[in-house]
């Protein structure tokens, strides 16, 4: 069976912006892998950071239960993770391990650098699949089948410079969005964290309420996730669109964002 890969920093991430798409994958016989690279440790104000790693890597390993998905365990704490060789090639064993047709991961501009950082490292780790003389850790076999990269919409729909960010494709969310949100519900330790630093009074309204906006962006779907794809070269043979191509019509291509890259 195909396979996906989603690609994220922090317990949780996942969920908010990804999980939707994955279980409509996972309808259509698409087997599902799932990693965050960060441990979460900086995620509690209630919790020592050894206490908060071990809750948040329970929680991310129920998440992954529930959507049926293949879990990797985290490779950093927050906040360290850079952009370098010996997490590239952490991330580079699993790519190779999951063997994905499709990887899904973070907007190249978000709010904050570990997201950025994650793609940047998902991007790369993609890009060396087939290179069998680069070397990762552990050691892993390379393949030679395309593969496509899927960024997903950034926090707040938009850049660190504020400016409004538009999907290239929106996914039709909305009969998966129960099972989305009893994933993100395995998460329990971040309610408290969530409304105490980042005012999101209640973790699982608040990404009711940004899928919601993401469905009103599509213009035709009541919940959605976003996805811009990044440019096949070095991927892929061809500009190839698997996801587009798996899930039909639960897939909406926006045309003005197509012909404004064109432009």
């Amino acid at each position: 069976m195909p396979s996906v890969l989603a690609i994220f920093a922090h317990p949780d991430d996942i969920e908010f912006v990804a999980a939707g798409t994955m279980l409509l994958l996972q309808e259509r016989g698409w087997d599902l892998h799932y990693i965050n690279l960060c441990t979460g440790n900086g995620g509690s104000v209630q919790m020592d950071g050894p206490t908060t790693v071990r809750t948040r890597l329970a929680e991310g390993q129920e998440a992954a239960r529930i959507l049926g998905a293949a879990f990797y365990p985290p490779i950093a704490d927050d906040l360290e993770l850079t952009y370098s060789v010996p997490l590239l090639r952490k991330v580079a064993a699993v790519v190779r391990e999951a063997k994905p047709s499709i990887v899904l991961t973070h907007s190249p501009s978000d709010y904050m650098e570990d997201h950025q950082n994650a793609q940047r490292l998902a991007c790369t780790a993609a890009f060396a699949h087939p290179i069998q003389n680069f070397v990762t850790d552990p050691p892993r076999e390379s393949f030679l089948h395309d593969v496509t990269v899927y960024h997903a919409m950034p926090h707040g729909l938009c850049d660190p410079l504020r400016k409004r960010i538009h999907a290239g494709a929106y996914v039709n969310t909305s009969r998966v969005h129960a099972k989305k949100r009893e994933a993100l519900a395995a998460h329990v330790s971040q309610k408290h964290w969530l409304d105490v630093t980042q005012g999101m009074d209640s973790y699982l309204v608040s990404m009711d309420e940004a899928s919601r906006k993401v469905g009103a962006l599509s213009g035709c779907f009541e919940y959605a996730e976003g996805w811009r794809r990044h440019l096949h070269l070095g991927f892929s043979a061809s500009a190839i669109d698997p996801l587009a191509e798996a899930l039909g019509d639960d897939c909406f291509i926006n045309e003005d964002y197509e012909k404004w890259l064109t432009e």
